[in-house]
């Protein structure tokens, strides 16, 4: 008798639980999205929220450009009368060149990677170069050997926290998510920079023969490379008294 009991019990709430399931998936009903998981209602206000954020980006960053060049305008007025100042101006636009932390333009080259030609891809393969994304951190490397004095890929600026990482189906660099084709431009000696990429069995060549990516360099008299765009913060290193 205890054992019936208990069965009917089971039973019941068994029936419970499926009405309170019927009931979700029919409140959910034609309020999804395709389908899946994500309420229209949800995915509407996620999307104004992005929105929102980027529109305050561009407004902080406008905002941050006038107050760089209000800077830069009153260094100026006061370097013309003392030359300590001045020295100190051209000291510290040095050494925001070599942070990143500017704009800067000069001679180099400018180098394209992009998948191999779509006839010999297979489409349920992923990107050969961004499976083997570390192929660019190898042409990093070389740049840097050959002098390059500032480097940037599909407009990320590289510096010394920079990271070049695979998540999911994005190469991120600088936390931003990146595809092919990858233009990569250095500014330094156009030649130097050239001949160090194109040596035989060197990095292009591996690139071309090993992966059947296509890559093409070009030397310009004149590259701009953007700035790093967000803010570098030091949590552990500090100065040396």
């Amino acid at each position: 008798m205890k054992i019936k009991s208990g069965q009917i019990m089971i039973g019941l709430l068994a029936v419970i639980i499926g009405l309170s399931i019927s009931v979700q998936i029919h409140s959910m009903d034609g309020d999804v999205i395709g389908g899946g998981l994500v309420p229209v209602q949800k995915a509407q206000s996620l999307a104004q929220e992005l929105k929102e954020v980027r529109n305050e980006k561009a407004i902080l960053v406008e905002e941050l450009t006038n107050l760089e060049n209000r800077i830069k305008e009153i260094e100026e007025a006061e370097s013309k009368d003392d030359i300590l100042i001045r020295n100190l101006v051209s000291e510290l636009e040095k050494y925001k060149m070599i942070s990143g932390m500017t704009d800067v333009k000069g001679p180099g080259v400018i180098v394209t990677v992009d998948d191999p030609p779509k006839e010999d891809m297979d489409y349920t393969d992923m990107s050969v170069i961004m499976y083997n994304y570390s192929l660019l951190l190898s042409l990093i490397n070389k740049l840097n050997d050959a002098g390059a004095e500032a480097i940037s890929i599909n407009e990320q600026r590289i510096v010394a926290i920079t990271e070049i990482s695979l998540a999911g189906s994005n190469v991120n660099i600088n936390s931003i998510p990146t595809a092919p084709p990858f233009t990569i431009k250095a500014i330094g000696n156009p030649d130097t920079l050239e001949s160090t990429l194109n040596i035989r069995f060197g990095i292009i060549d591996q690139m071309r023969n090993s992966y059947n990516l296509q890559v093409k360099t070009q030397k310009l008299d004149e590259i701009m490379i953007p700035r790093y765009n967000d803010i570098i913060k030091f949590r552990y290193a500090v100065p040396v008294e």
